[in-house]
């Protein structure tokens, strides 16, 4: 079965999907500035909800032929990619600062 869907739903559907991606790194920004241990089960499981709630996002998208899957595929590995630069960089700070 063929479906024409609009070009601006694509990009809709890209657009908040990369807001979610968004939304999540600057919530684990503000978790990390925050807490003094990163490795607490309860930050984890924080971002592990938010990770897969996001993955899952994607995979409807793709499924309905919202965005291709590598559209997919790229939105969270940007955000990975992102997540571990925040990392190294709150941890180097840290670091230099003699908090850690």
């Amino acid at each position: 079965m063929s479906t024409h869907i609009p070009m601006d739903l694509y990009t809709t559907a890209a657009s908040l999907l990369q807001e979610d991606a968004d939304k999540i790194e600057k919530l684990i920004e503000v978790q990390m500035e925050t807490l003094t241990n990163r490795r607490c089960p309860l930050y984890e499981e924080v971002l592990d909800t938010q990770m897969y709630g996001l993955s899952r996002e994607i995979d409807f998208a793709v499924r309905a032929g919202l965005i291709q899957e590598q559209r997919g595929r790229d939105i969270i590995s940007k955000l990975e990619r992102n997540l571990a630069q925040l990392y190294e960089a709150l941890n180097h700070s840290r670091q230099q600062d003699g908090s850690i």
